[in-house]
């Protein structure tokens, strides 16, 4: 039987961006691009597993924010976050999925937990208060995963991600994670002529970023070449700091003012980087720079635009 692709999640920005890599291969089937069921209630999913019997599932689907949206609104992400994987992840099991695999953050890791991050330090300390409750939930989601894995013997994986960003991320100030958020003010501040745009923190965090459609390739091939119990990390391996990545996206969006950080604001997680050694020993790369990657998500920024003022 033909392999039949189901991206929970297809609306997200990682999952519009596997859309297009699965499409892009010759005879790939993709199922529920355009019948997406609501995936927080069990029961419309169990419906749709029932019928489009999908072999090959990613879960990239839950509300995002970054630290303001996660703050403002910790209950909302975790309960989102519950509700699908509690649906997908067993009606996958129910109806025949051979491969699934769930998606999440890096946020799972503990926050003091040695640098770069290796699978074998989830749960050895508290994670990030700024992102405690979304991070939590997903670490349920694995651990759910990982149960259905050990329980039913199917081929189930856990994947973590270093920080996405792209065309069609949010740019919103209640949701856009670091990225987007600069996209949006460094921009806002060169059309506005401003002499400076403010930054939250100190600068000096540490990021690991992948441009959203190295991700996607990354999430194809580890659902393809990957069946560990662990979850397995997909990164760059390359860390940014927050003033350095700052200074790219003035540089992108053609912005000639300063940069000023605002120690009063949160810095989150002072390094977030990822060991993705067993991505690299099966043969991953990614193809993507972080500066042609802020030059394209740039570009869909601009293409948002009319969007935005509908909005």
């Amino acid at each position: 039987m033909a392999a039949r692709f189901f991206v929970a999640g297809s609306t997200t920005m990682i999952g519009r961006a596997l859309v297009k890599r699965l499409s892009a291969e010759a005879g790939t089937q993709l199922v529920g691009v355009d019948s997406e069921p609501d995936l927080a209630d069990a029961a419309a999913v169990d419906r749709f597993f029932a019928t489009a019997r999908p072999t090959q599932v990613f879960v990239v689907a839950g509300r995002q924010a970054g630290i303001a949206g996660n703050q403002k609104y910790p209950a909302d992400l975790m309960l989102d976050s519950l509700r699908i994987a509690a649906a997908v992840i067993p009606a996958a099991q129910r109806h025949g999925t051979t491969a699934l695999l769930y998606l999440a953050s890096s946020c799972t890791y503990p926050k003091l937990a040695s640098q770069p991050f290796r699978p074998e330090a989830l749960w050895t300390g508290p994670v990030e208060p700024t992102s405690g409750a979304y991070a939590v939930a997903k670490l349920a989601g694995m651990t759910l995963a990982e149960a259905y894995r050990r329980q039913y013997g199917v081929r189930f994986v856990n994947a973590i991600a270093a920080d996405a960003y792209g065309p069609g991320d949010d740019f919103s100030p209640e949701n856009s994670h670091v990225v987007g958020a600069l996209v949006r003010r460094v921009h806002e501040a060169r059309e506005a002529s401003a002499a400076t745009v403010d930054v939250w923190g100190t600068g000096t965090p540490r990021r690991e970023f992948i441009y959203v459609d190295d991700l996607a390739d990354a999430c194809l091939f580890a659902l393809r070449r990957y069946d560990g119990d662990q979850p397995i990390n997909l990164g760059t391996g390359v860390t940014t700091s927050v003033a350095e990545l700052a200074n790219a996206v003035r540089d992108v969006v053609g912005y000639r003012g300063d940069v000023r950080f605002d120690p009063s604001r949160p810095d989150g997680m002072p390094l977030k980087g990822l060991d993705s050694g067993v991505l690299r020993a099966l043969g991953w790369a990614p193809r993507w720079t972080l500066p042609a990657g802020l030059a394209e998500t740039y570009q869909g920024f601009l293409r948002q635009a009319p969007e935005r003022e509908r909005a």
